[in-house]
C-alpha cells in the first residue's frame, strides 16, 4: 500500500509543477502581449545587481540571490519605468526561503529621499510600545494603516500630504519606497498585467502628488 501512496504522491507533484509552470507560461506570454500594446520592451534574460543601481531602496539589500526577470523598459507620460519579477532568499539549507515581488520602478527627474511606506501590522504596533515606532501623522486612520519610515521627518510630512493621505487611503494595497530619484511601487507575488497597470497609475499619480515646491528645491532651484 506504501508503495502505491508514495507514487501517487509523486505523480501529484509533477502535475503540480506542470501546472505552476504552465501558469507561468501563460502570464509570460500576456505581460509580452501587454508590453507590445504599449510599445515597451521586455528583456528575455534575469539580471542581478539591483542593489548598486538603486541603493536607496530598503528590498533590494534584502537576503542574498536577488534577481529581476521578465523585465519590462519603457516611458509613461513621459517618465521611465522599469517593471520586474523580483526575488531574493533567505536562509539556506531546510531553512531556505525565495521571497518574490512584482515591482514597478518610476523614475524622477529630481533627487528624492529614501522613504518607506506599507501596511500596519501587528508586530509594528508592539514595536511602538516598545519605543520603536515609525512616523505619526495628523490623520489618525492613515497613521493607523500605514508604516512609514524615513531618516528625514521633513521629507515624509512634505510628501506624504492631506491630499496623499486621502489617496493612499483608497489606493490598492500595494508598498512603496521612495529611493534617492526613484518611486518604486511593490506587492508580494508575482503581477498581471491588470496589477502592473495598477502599479504604474499609483507610481506617476504618487508623482504628481509631490508638491511643485518640493522638486524645485530637490532641482536645487
Amino acid at each position: 500500500m506504501v508503495p502505491y501512496l508514495i507514487a501517487i504522491f509523486v505523480v501529484l507533484i509533477i502535475v503540480g509543477a506542470i501546472y505552476a509552470w504552465y501558469e507561468e507560461e501563460k502570464r509570460r506570454t500576456a505581460l509580452r502581449d501587454w508590453c507590445q500594446r504599449q510599445g515597451w520592451k521586455m528583456l528575455g534574460h534575469s539580471v542581478q545587481g539591483w542593489h548598486v543601481d538603486y541603493p536607496g531602496i530598503k528590498l533590494f539589500k534584502m537576503g542574498h540571490s536577488q534577481e529581476g526577470d521578465n523585465i519590462i523598459t519603457g516611458h509613461f507620460r513621459g517618465r521611465p519605468v522599469t517593471l520586474l519579477d523580483y526575488e531574493y532568499t533567505t536562509g539556506s539549507g531546510k531553512n531556505r526561503t525565495t521571497h518574490r515581488h512584482g515591482i514597478t520602478i518610476l523614475g524622477c527627474d529630481f533627487t528624492t529621499i529614501p522613504m518607506q511606506i506599507r501596511p500596519e501590522y501587528f508586530f509594528d504596533k508592539l514595536g511602538e510600545f516598545l519605543g520603536g515606532g515609525d512616523i505619526d501623522f495628523e490623520s489618525a486612520e492613515f497613521s493607523r494603516q500605514f508604516h512609514v519610515k524615513s531618516a528625514d521627518r521633513k521629507w515624509a510630512y512634505d510628501i506624504i500630504h492631506t491630499r496623499t493621505m486621502e489617496y493612499l487611503l483608497q489606493a490598492p494595497d500595494f508598498s512603496i519606497e521612495y529611493g534617492f530619484g526613484e518611486i518604486v511601487i511593490m506587492t508580494t507575488g508575482r503581477c498581471t498585467p491588470e496589477q502592473y497597470e495598477q502599479q504604474v497609475a499609483m507610481a506617476m499619480e504618487l508623482y504628481d502628488l509631490i508638491p511643485d515646491y518640493v522638486k524645485k528645491q530637490m532641482k536645487g532651484e
